[in-house]
């Protein structure tokens, strides 16, 4: 059955805190997922977060701390001892702890290190804060299994029992040389069904798939997604093997990923959310919101230099925001499927072709709505064919052109390394409307001749 907060919930958890009746707390807590703790650690204020954090057992707080909203992590981290600290730190996987310690300050991050009571753990999570967070160095874990391939079997399974001890989930077992070089990596059926005299090397798989610390993670989830892999090894620059990182990490990529693209698709310049200040949702918002009104005061000009039109062909006024709006539609469709396909990597063929295809649907799109538009307005709303024929031929040419511009803006931003996530926001929109108008007086005044 799904956990589902409730007020009386709260207010229990509230009166427990209240008669420091930890017991109690303990034992009514200590039943649930981490993850609902955190649920309901974020329905509380700082001081009553902290206090049950004080009371719960560190394996089971320091799960609670990785699914606490930032801003709460934070002020508990801000109210609890570098000690205390190093205690949570220390029943988490390294990657884990290296991303709470890469929130805290500097000072307090050499507190919580020499605090760590496990020297090994301690030196991995150092080794991994030197890596870039968005790389596979920077969300991979120290933890994993690896045999060397000059070992027996029996070897192996002996060194496999004392690695596993420390391993939530084994994922792979990996073979490495001498030097730590990765090999390859082991069949757990080819190891319970081979002799335990028989050499590793014999039996161990050669082809697989690994990344380097200095790959993109987002690219870490292309290559996992395009081959399926519930975990991929990650080596350095000799092929030593350093790490793993596994599906939930790049979930965590494709999540943050995407919220990022939301974003930018929304016009919002920063990684910002619902809960944040005013000055930073203002600060994030802002900029784009400049652009469309600089856009805007564009569009008035545009529309002021056919002032005339508007004097001689007073229903051509009636049909702008129908022109402007098809073609911010129209490029923002186009642009949304190129950006798609650019982060799945899946697009292909030449950019002519690409060109092409996009002009060939646009203008099969253009003349059914053109059509429509022509029909509608003349039994609808009485429009004279003439004015018809110069906003259909109008709408046709606005889905051509935007459709291009939604087409090859991202293409060209990909190619100058800008996110092309920006092309589906309000530039795109704004850009399509200005020259959607342009071209549907220049028609306009092409025609009847104002």
């Amino acid at each position: 059955m799904q956990f589902k907060i409730s007020k009386e919930l709260i207010v229990q958890v509230e009166q427990l805190i209240q008669n420091r009746n930890d017991e109690e707390l303990e034992m009514l807590l200590n039943d649930m997922h981490h993850a609902d703790i955190a649920e309901i650690l974020d329905a509380l204020d700082f001081d009553e977060a902290t206090y049950i954090f004080r009371v719960l057992d560190s394996e089971k707080t320091a799960e609670i701390l990785l699914e606490l909203d930032e801003d709460l992590r934070e002020n508990i981290l801000d109210r609890l001892s570098p000690k205390e600290i190093a205690e949570e730190l220390d029943e988490l996987e390294t990657n884990d702890a290296a991303d709470i310690i890469a929130e805290l300050s500097q000072s307090k991050k050499s507190e919580v290190i020499s605090e760590l009571q496990d020297v090994e753990h301690a030196k991995d999570i150092v080794d991994l804060l030197r890596y870039a967070e968005d790389t596979a160095g920077g969300i991979m874990h120290k933890e994993l299994v690896k045999v060397n391939e000059n070992w027996s079997v029996l070897t192996c399974v002996k060194e496999m029992r004392i690695q596993a001890e420390n391993i939530s989930r084994v994922h792979s077992i990996y073979v490495v040389d001498d030097e730590d070089r990765l090999k390859g990596r082991l069949s757990l059926k080819d190891l319970l069904t081979t002799s335990t005299k028989t050499q590793i090397s014999d039996v161990y798989i050669r082809k697989l798939n690994s990344v380097n610390v200095d790959t993109e993670d987002v690219e870490v989830a292309r290559i996992m997604q395009k081959y399926d892999l519930e975990a991929i090894p990650v080596v350095d620059e000799l092929g030593r093997l350093v790490g793993r990182i596994t599906i939930d990490d790049i979930l965590d990529v494709i999540k943050d990923e995407a919220d990022k693209d939301y974003q930018l698709a929304a016009g919002i310049s920063q990684d910002v959310e619902a809960d944040d200040s005013i000055l930073e949702l203002t600060k994030a918002r802002l900029p784009w919101l400049v652009l469309a009104l600089l856009g805007g005061f564009v569009t008035v000009k545009v529309l002021g230099l056919f002032e005339g039109a508007m004097l001689q062909h007073g229903k051509l006024f009636f049909f702008t925001p129908l022109i402007a709006a098809m073609a911010g539609n129209v490029g923002v469709q186009s642009s949304a499927i190129i950006v798609q396909g650019l982060a799945n990597n899946t697009l292909s063929g030449s950019l002519f072709n690409r060109l092409i295809k996009e002009v060939s649907l646009s203008l099969l799109n253009g003349v059914i709505l053109a059509t429509i538009l022509f029909l509608g307005g003349y039994f609808l709303l009485n429009v004279e064919p003439i004015i018809g024929v110069v906003i259909t031929i109008a709408l046709v040419s606005v889905i051509i052109i935007a459709s291009l511009i939604g087409t090859f803006i991202p293409l060209l931003l990909d190619k100058f390394g800008i996110d092309p996530a920006l092309a589906t926001g309000p530039f795109i929109t704004t850009s399509n409307d200005i020259c959607g108008i342009l071209i549907y007086f220049s028609i306009a005044k092409l025609i009847l001749g104002f």
